[in-house]
């Protein structure tokens, strides 16, 4: 999947093998939105700037690595494009807005090859994922074929996919586009939202896939 954080999941496109603490566990092999690669990660803390005071440049390797640090839910927004045929993609980048009027925003890499077919959609459903659902992301984040061949999903009120398991599912309008360097913020109305299964969210931190234990 290509879409978000500056790294985008999951789709379009977790820490090492043992949970790094607090409530997060059970964390997968690097993957992801965009990879975010950890280089940094065994050697602990780090001073906030080089000897003497100067500030480090902010290269893609360290921008992705620092923000890799920030632990995102993963989502799957999904359209049907003209003729019924389902399209997805993975967002590590989503987030609520505002209450009143009801908005939330993604980002989405400028370089998605899925967002063209879901952009026209007058209707997107946002799908929160489970911790069990990482195959939806890899399924998204596949290139050529029929992406959705194998899962299971019923439709929202709007129609579109809403994957079975997932935690909760809105239905929401694109009202506005921002350029943001090489990715676009959307900024989504909402028009229906539900919880949909019980469970624990898919977690992505630092460039690899966990769930969240209660």
């Amino acid at each position: 999947m290509h879409s978000g954080l500056p790294q985008d999941p999951p789709g379009d496109r977790e820490p090492p093998r043992g949970a790094p603490g607090g409530a997060l566990g059970r964390w997968d092999a690097p993957g992801g939105p965009e990879t975010r690669e950890d280089p940094e990660a065994r050697g602990g803390p780090r001073a906030a700037g080089e000897p003497g005071g100067r500030p480090r440049g902010v290269d893609e390797r360290r921008f992705r690595s620092v923000l890799g640090h920030f632990a995102t839910g993963v989502v799957a927004v999904t359209a049907l494009a003209a003729g019924g045929r389902p399209h997805g993609l993975a967002v590590g980048s989503f987030t609520s807005v505002s209450l009143d009027p009801p908005l939330v925003a993604f980002c989405v890499g400028r370089t998605s090859t899925s967002w063209p077919h879901l952009r026209p959609a007058d209707v997107l459903t946002v799908n929160v994922l489970a911790e069990h659902q990482r195959p939806v992301c890899d399924a998204l984040a596949a290139s050529g074929g029929d992406k959705f061949a194998g899962l299971d999903w019923t439709p929202s009120p709007a129609g579109n996919p809403v994957f079975d398991g997932a935690l909760a599912w809105i239905d929401c309008s694109v009202e506005a586009e921002y350029p943001a360097g090489d990715h676009m913020i959307v900024v989504c109305r909402v028009r229906d939202l539900d919880v949909h299964a019980g469970g624990g969210p898919l977690v992505f931190f630092r460039g690899r896939y966990g769930a969240l234990r209660p």
